[in-house]
């Protein structure tokens, strides 16, 4: 199969970016302009996505009774709703990227009209999705975005991951990305992490999943350049 490269913007919305944004990654806007250089390249499909919850998510901790429910700091073991006894234990956040308020919009630098396809995710209420593929249950899986359909449809044969932020969402969207058969690259100059002490880590789990992490003057890119 002929090289199909395809650009996956991860969650570059207001809510994770400064200076306003309720769950603001230090440095998430700074990332636009190399964002917008990948936009100008010719991937044959170029996806953004979004952070798109209810009111009532179960990743909020304003959704949990106290003392547990404490910002970045408390944790909360999630059942599987169509099976019980299998448990994924999330991060609480500030509510963040409420459906249909501001801070759920794509920031107003991002090259928007170069954008093929808006996926949105983390709509069902009672899973936790950071993956812009699918919620992380496996058995069964509860919710499935339109990510993986859009890039066979398109015979894409390798993604490149960018956006916000490395440690979480772009973390397990390059994972499942792999997953999914694509060869995968985190471009990382166009990411940003919420624990930057974290970064080692998430690294060797790409390492360990055959993700490459790149920069925007590697060759990787280059090759997509010459995509014509």
């Amino acid at each position: 199969m002929s090289f199909t490269p395809a650009l996956v913007i991860v969650d570059l919305q207001e809510d994770f970016c400064p200076p306003n944004g309720s769950l603001a990654v230090q440095g998430g806007r700074d990332i636009v302009s190399s964002v917008n250089h990948l936009l100008s390249l010719p991937f044959a499909v170029k996806v953004a996505t979004k952070d798109f919850h209810p009111q009532d998510h179960i990743s909020f901790a304003s959704n949990h009774p106290p003392p547990n429910n404490k910002p970045f700091e408390s944790t909360f073991t999630i059942k599987n709703p169509l099976n019980p006894e299998e448990t994924q234990t999330t991060r609480l956040w500030p509510d963040h990227c409420v459906q249909s308020t501001p801070g759920s919009e794509l920031i107003p630098e991002l090259n928007r009209s170069k954008v093929d396809h808006i996926v949105e995710k983390g709509q069902d209420n009672r899973v936790e999705m950071y993956s812009a593929f699918a919620d992380p249950f496996i058995n069964p899986t509860v919710s499935r975005s339109r990510l993986a359909e859009i890039l066979r449809d398109a015979e894409v044969t390798d993604v490149y991951v960018v956006g916000l932020a490395t440690d979480y969402c772009v973390k397990f969207t390059a994972l499942d990305s792999a997953k999914e058969g694509f060869k995968t690259y985190v471009v990382g100059d166009a990411t940003r992490p919420v624990d930057p002490a974290s970064l080692d880590d998430v690294y060797k789990d790409f390492a360990s999943a055959d993700v490459d992490v790149i920069s925007t003057d590697s060759d990787e890119i280059k090759k997509v350049k010459q995509n014509t």
